[in-house]
Protein backbone atom coordinates (compact mmCIF):
# COMPACT_ATOMS: atom_id res chain seq x y z
CA UNK A 1 0.00 0.00 0.00
CA UNK A 2 1.36 3.63 -0.88
CA UNK A 3 0.83 7.04 0.51
CA UNK A 4 -1.57 8.49 -2.60
CA UNK A 5 -2.54 12.34 -2.47
CA UNK A 6 -5.50 13.59 -4.86
CA UNK A 7 -5.99 17.10 -5.56
CA UNK A 8 -8.94 17.96 -7.20
CA UNK A 9 -12.29 16.39 -5.42
CA UNK A 10 -15.06 16.65 -8.64
CA UNK A 11 -17.47 14.14 -9.76
CA UNK A 12 -14.82 11.73 -10.92
CA UNK A 13 -11.98 12.97 -8.21
CA UNK A 14 -14.54 11.69 -5.10
CA UNK A 15 -15.34 9.02 -6.19
CA UNK A 16 -11.54 8.24 -7.26
CA UNK A 17 -10.32 9.11 -3.93
CA UNK A 18 -12.63 6.82 -2.24
CA UNK A 19 -11.36 3.45 -4.40
CA UNK A 20 -7.91 4.35 -3.44
CA UNK A 21 -9.21 4.62 0.01
CA UNK A 22 -11.09 1.26 -0.43
CA UNK A 23 -8.07 -0.75 -1.92
CA UNK A 24 -6.48 0.35 1.18
CA UNK A 25 -4.00 3.29 0.50
CA UNK A 26 -3.56 5.56 2.70
CA UNK A 27 -4.95 9.18 1.29
CA UNK A 28 -4.26 12.90 1.27
CA UNK A 29 -6.82 15.12 -0.41
CA UNK A 30 -7.11 18.98 -1.23
CA UNK A 31 -9.47 21.13 -2.61
CA UNK A 32 -10.68 24.45 -3.00
CA UNK A 33 -13.62 23.56 -1.77
CA UNK A 34 -13.81 23.00 2.02
CA UNK A 35 -16.98 20.84 2.27
CA UNK A 36 -15.23 18.15 -0.20
CA UNK A 37 -12.31 18.17 1.70
CA UNK A 38 -14.38 17.11 4.72
CA UNK A 39 -16.27 14.76 3.26
CA UNK A 40 -13.16 12.69 2.29
CA UNK A 41 -11.78 13.16 5.74
CA UNK A 42 -15.08 11.20 7.24
CA UNK A 43 -14.41 8.42 5.06
CA UNK A 44 -10.62 8.30 5.91
CA UNK A 45 -8.94 10.51 4.24
CA UNK A 46 -6.23 13.28 5.56
CA UNK A 47 -7.03 16.71 4.79
CA UNK A 48 -4.78 19.28 3.27
CA UNK A 49 -4.71 23.22 2.68
CA UNK A 50 -2.72 23.04 -0.07
CA UNK A 51 -1.15 20.95 -3.20
CA UNK A 52 2.47 21.61 -0.99
CA UNK A 53 0.98 19.82 1.96
CA UNK A 54 -0.29 16.86 0.10
CA UNK A 55 3.12 16.32 -1.87
CA UNK A 56 4.86 16.46 1.46
CA UNK A 57 3.31 13.34 2.58
CA UNK A 58 3.02 11.46 -0.35
CA UNK A 59 4.79 9.20 -3.10
CA UNK A 60 1.96 9.42 -5.81
CA UNK A 61 -0.10 12.42 -6.38
CA UNK A 62 -3.01 12.36 -8.63
CA UNK A 63 -5.01 15.51 -10.37
CA UNK A 64 -7.69 15.82 -11.13
CA UNK A 65 -8.70 19.33 -11.85
CA UNK A 66 -10.29 21.01 -14.96
CA UNK A 67 -7.77 22.11 -16.94
CA UNK A 68 -3.76 22.41 -18.05
CA UNK A 69 -4.33 26.31 -16.53
CA UNK A 70 -5.51 24.41 -12.98
CA UNK A 71 -2.48 21.78 -13.44
CA UNK A 72 0.06 24.74 -13.81
CA UNK A 73 -1.62 26.07 -10.44
CA UNK A 74 -1.40 23.25 -8.76
CA UNK A 75 2.19 22.26 -9.70
CA UNK A 76 3.80 25.62 -9.92
CA UNK A 77 1.56 28.17 -8.21
CA UNK A 78 1.37 29.58 -4.30
CA UNK A 79 2.27 26.08 -2.26
CA UNK A 80 2.32 24.42 -5.71
CA UNK A 81 3.17 20.30 -5.15
CA UNK A 82 6.11 20.57 -7.37
CA UNK A 83 8.73 21.99 -5.08
CA UNK A 84 7.96 20.14 -2.18
CA UNK A 85 7.53 16.75 -4.02
CA UNK A 86 10.38 13.54 -3.05
CA UNK A 87 12.70 12.87 -5.99
CA UNK A 88 11.36 9.83 -7.83
CA UNK A 89 7.75 10.64 -7.22
CA UNK A 90 5.27 10.26 -9.50
CA UNK A 91 2.88 12.92 -10.94
CA UNK A 92 -0.23 11.53 -12.67
CA UNK A 93 -1.97 13.91 -14.95
CA UNK A 94 -5.44 12.75 -15.43
CA UNK A 95 -6.89 16.43 -17.11
CA UNK A 96 -8.02 17.14 -20.60
CA UNK A 97 -5.92 18.91 -21.70
CA UNK A 98 -3.62 19.90 -25.37
CA UNK A 99 -1.00 15.91 -25.74
CA UNK A 100 1.72 19.10 -26.60
CA UNK A 101 1.46 20.48 -23.53
CA UNK A 102 1.33 16.98 -21.74
CA UNK A 103 4.27 15.91 -23.65
CA UNK A 104 5.92 19.24 -22.26
CA UNK A 105 5.03 18.92 -18.96
CA UNK A 106 6.82 15.40 -18.61
CA UNK A 107 10.61 17.13 -19.44
CA UNK A 108 10.02 20.10 -16.95
CA UNK A 109 9.13 17.42 -14.00
CA UNK A 110 11.83 15.33 -15.31
CA UNK A 111 14.30 18.33 -14.86
CA UNK A 112 13.20 18.45 -11.25
CA UNK A 113 13.39 15.01 -10.72
CA UNK A 114 10.20 13.82 -10.65
CA UNK A 115 8.10 11.11 -12.43
CA UNK A 116 5.04 11.82 -15.04
CA UNK A 117 2.05 10.07 -16.19
CA UNK A 118 -0.18 11.22 -18.88
CA UNK A 119 -3.11 9.96 -17.70
CA UNK A 120 -6.52 11.09 -19.26
CA UNK A 121 -9.89 9.28 -17.52
CA UNK A 122 -13.34 8.54 -18.98
CA UNK A 123 -16.64 7.06 -17.79
CA UNK A 124 -18.29 9.27 -15.10
CA UNK A 125 -19.41 9.66 -11.54
CA UNK A 126 -20.69 6.30 -10.84
CA UNK A 127 -17.31 4.65 -12.25
CA UNK A 128 -15.38 6.63 -10.70
CA UNK A 129 -16.84 5.58 -7.20
CA UNK A 130 -16.91 2.17 -8.05
CA UNK A 131 -13.09 2.15 -9.34
CA UNK A 132 -14.28 1.02 -12.57
CA UNK A 133 -13.02 4.14 -14.50
CA UNK A 134 -10.62 3.85 -17.80
CA UNK A 135 -7.43 5.43 -18.12
CA UNK A 136 -5.61 6.49 -21.13
CA UNK A 137 -1.59 6.69 -19.49
CA UNK A 138 1.58 6.92 -21.50
CA UNK A 139 4.83 7.70 -19.42
CA UNK A 140 8.24 6.00 -19.02
CA UNK A 141 8.62 2.29 -17.60
CA UNK A 142 10.01 4.25 -14.35
CA UNK A 143 6.65 6.53 -13.64
CA UNK A 144 4.57 3.19 -13.93
CA UNK A 145 6.86 1.18 -11.49
CA UNK A 146 6.50 4.02 -9.25
CA UNK A 147 2.85 4.54 -9.19
CA UNK A 148 2.31 0.87 -8.05
CA UNK A 149 -1.35 -0.17 -7.32
CA UNK A 150 -2.39 3.33 -7.78
CA UNK A 151 -3.67 2.61 -11.09
CA UNK A 152 -5.59 -0.55 -10.71
CA UNK A 153 -6.98 1.26 -7.69
CA UNK A 154 -8.85 3.45 -9.65
CA UNK A 155 -9.47 1.95 -13.07
CA UNK A 156 -10.96 -1.15 -14.62
CA UNK A 157 -9.28 -0.72 -17.85
CA UNK A 158 -5.83 0.78 -17.86
CA UNK A 159 -4.33 0.87 -21.20
CA UNK A 160 -0.63 1.99 -21.55
CA UNK A 161 -0.44 3.73 -24.97
CA UNK A 162 3.53 4.94 -25.30
CA UNK A 163 6.30 5.32 -23.14
CA UNK A 164 6.32 9.30 -22.96
CA UNK A 165 3.58 11.11 -22.33
CA UNK A 166 1.40 12.68 -24.87
CA UNK A 167 -0.20 9.32 -26.71
CA UNK A 168 -2.93 9.37 -23.14
CA UNK A 169 -3.30 12.54 -24.47
CA UNK A 170 -4.24 12.16 -27.67
CA UNK A 171 -6.44 9.08 -27.21
CA UNK A 172 -8.78 11.14 -24.62
CA UNK A 173 -9.20 13.45 -27.42
CA UNK A 174 -10.42 11.51 -29.95
CA UNK A 175 -12.48 10.09 -27.35
CA UNK A 176 -13.85 13.68 -26.38
CA UNK A 177 -14.22 14.37 -30.45
CA UNK A 178 -16.73 11.24 -30.09
CA UNK A 179 -18.30 11.82 -27.06
CA UNK A 180 -18.91 15.63 -28.14
CA UNK A 181 -20.25 14.97 -31.26
CA UNK A 182 -22.70 11.82 -29.58
CA UNK A 183 -24.56 14.55 -27.04
CA UNK A 184 -24.88 16.89 -29.69
CA UNK A 185 -26.70 14.19 -31.95
CA UNK A 186 -28.85 13.07 -29.14
CA UNK A 187 -29.71 16.38 -28.51
CA UNK A 188 -30.63 17.02 -32.01
CA UNK A 189 -32.30 13.71 -32.40
CA UNK A 190 -34.33 14.29 -29.20
CA UNK A 191 -35.55 17.90 -30.54
CA UNK A 192 -36.93 16.92 -33.63
CA UNK A 193 -39.35 14.39 -31.94
CA UNK A 194 -40.32 17.17 -29.45
CA UNK A 195 -40.80 19.24 -32.80
CA UNK A 196 -43.09 16.21 -34.53
CA UNK A 197 -44.85 15.70 -31.09
CA UNK A 198 -43.61 12.34 -31.31
CA UNK A 199 -43.82 11.02 -27.70
CA UNK A 200 -40.59 11.76 -25.96
CA UNK A 201 -40.34 8.54 -23.46
CA UNK A 202 -41.84 6.42 -25.95
CA UNK A 203 -38.59 7.72 -28.27
CA UNK A 204 -36.38 6.60 -25.92
CA UNK A 205 -37.66 3.53 -25.06
CA UNK A 206 -37.55 2.94 -28.79
CA UNK A 207 -33.72 4.36 -29.29
CA UNK A 208 -32.10 2.92 -26.79
CA UNK A 209 -33.16 -0.93 -28.31
CA UNK A 210 -32.78 0.16 -32.12
CA UNK A 211 -29.49 0.46 -34.20
CA UNK A 212 -29.47 4.25 -33.90
CA UNK A 213 -28.48 3.97 -30.09
CA UNK A 214 -25.32 5.79 -28.75
CA UNK A 215 -23.81 5.12 -25.16
CA UNK A 216 -24.69 9.30 -24.81
CA UNK A 217 -28.14 9.13 -25.81
CA UNK A 218 -29.02 6.10 -23.77
CA UNK A 219 -26.96 7.95 -20.98
CA UNK A 220 -28.07 11.88 -21.25
CA UNK A 221 -31.38 11.60 -22.92
CA UNK A 222 -32.62 10.59 -19.35
CA UNK A 223 -31.32 14.22 -18.05
CA UNK A 224 -33.81 15.61 -20.25
CA UNK A 225 -36.56 13.47 -19.88
CA UNK A 226 -36.71 14.71 -16.42
CA UNK A 227 -35.76 18.17 -17.00
CA UNK A 228 -33.03 17.60 -14.61
CA UNK A 229 -29.86 19.32 -15.62
CA UNK A 230 -27.63 19.48 -12.60
CA UNK A 231 -24.01 19.42 -14.23
CA UNK A 232 -22.66 15.69 -14.00
CA UNK A 233 -19.94 16.89 -16.77
CA UNK A 234 -21.00 20.65 -18.15
CA UNK A 235 -22.02 22.45 -21.25
CA UNK A 236 -18.70 24.57 -20.37
CA UNK A 237 -16.29 20.92 -20.37
CA UNK A 238 -17.42 20.57 -23.79
CA UNK A 239 -16.88 24.39 -25.05
CA UNK A 240 -13.00 23.68 -23.70
CA UNK A 241 -12.89 20.02 -24.83
CA UNK A 242 -13.99 20.35 -28.44
CA UNK A 243 -11.80 23.51 -28.85
CA UNK A 244 -8.92 21.06 -27.57
CA UNK A 245 -9.77 18.86 -30.28
CA UNK A 246 -10.11 21.57 -33.39
CA UNK A 247 -7.35 23.08 -32.32
CA UNK A 248 -5.10 19.37 -32.09
CA UNK A 249 -6.57 18.84 -35.83
CA UNK A 250 -5.92 22.59 -36.88
CA UNK A 251 -2.12 22.23 -36.37
CA UNK A 252 -1.79 19.44 -39.07
CA UNK A 253 -4.94 21.25 -41.16
CA UNK A 254 -7.00 18.35 -40.54
CA UNK A 255 -10.77 18.94 -41.65
CA UNK A 256 -13.16 17.78 -38.67
CA UNK A 257 -16.67 19.40 -39.62
CA UNK A 258 -18.53 17.06 -37.15
CA UNK A 259 -16.69 18.02 -33.92
CA UNK A 260 -16.71 22.00 -35.80
CA UNK A 261 -20.43 21.81 -35.81
CA UNK A 262 -20.74 20.14 -32.16
CA UNK A 263 -18.60 22.69 -30.81
CA UNK A 264 -20.79 25.93 -32.10
CA UNK A 265 -23.69 24.07 -30.23
CA UNK A 266 -22.41 23.66 -27.26
CA UNK A 267 -20.84 27.65 -27.47
CA UNK A 268 -24.63 28.49 -28.59
CA UNK A 269 -25.52 26.74 -25.40
CA UNK A 270 -22.60 28.64 -22.99
CA UNK A 271 -23.13 31.68 -24.63
CA UNK A 272 -27.18 31.77 -23.77
CA UNK A 273 -26.49 31.14 -20.07
CA UNK A 274 -26.14 27.08 -20.15
CA UNK A 275 -22.69 26.54 -19.26
CA UNK A 276 -22.89 25.32 -15.82
CA UNK A 277 -25.95 22.77 -17.15
CA UNK A 278 -25.37 19.60 -17.39
CA UNK A 279 -24.12 18.89 -20.97
CA UNK A 280 -27.75 17.23 -22.03
CA UNK A 281 -28.46 21.13 -21.68
CA UNK A 282 -27.15 21.51 -25.33
CA UNK A 283 -30.58 20.87 -26.55
CA UNK A 284 -31.64 23.84 -25.52
CA UNK A 285 -30.18 25.99 -28.60
CA UNK A 286 -32.92 23.97 -30.31
CA UNK A 287 -35.91 26.62 -31.10
CA UNK A 288 -39.46 25.94 -31.06
CA UNK A 289 -39.63 22.91 -28.67
CA UNK A 290 -41.42 22.62 -25.65
CA UNK A 291 -38.61 20.60 -23.16
CA UNK A 292 -40.18 18.40 -20.37
CA UNK A 293 -40.40 19.96 -17.07
CA UNK A 294 -38.21 19.27 -13.97
CA UNK A 295 -39.56 16.14 -12.43
CA UNK A 296 -40.98 14.97 -15.62
CA UNK A 297 -40.52 11.85 -16.97
CA UNK A 298 -41.27 12.93 -21.06
CA UNK A 299 -45.05 13.67 -22.63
Amino acid sequence: MMNVGLIGLGAMGQGMARSLLRAGHAVAVHDLRREAVEALVGDGATGCDSPAKVAASCDAIVSVVVNAAQTEDVLFGANGCASAMKKGSVFLMCSTVDPNWSAALEQRLEALGLLYLDAPISGGAAKAAAGQITMMTAGRPEAYAAAGGVLDAMADKVYRLGDRAGAGSKVKIINQLLAGVHIAAAAEAMALGLREGVDAKALYEVITHSAGNSWMFENRMPHVLAGDYRPLSAVDIFVKDLGLVLDVARATKFPLPLSSTAHQMFMQASSAGHGREDDSAVIKVFPGIELPPPGGKGS
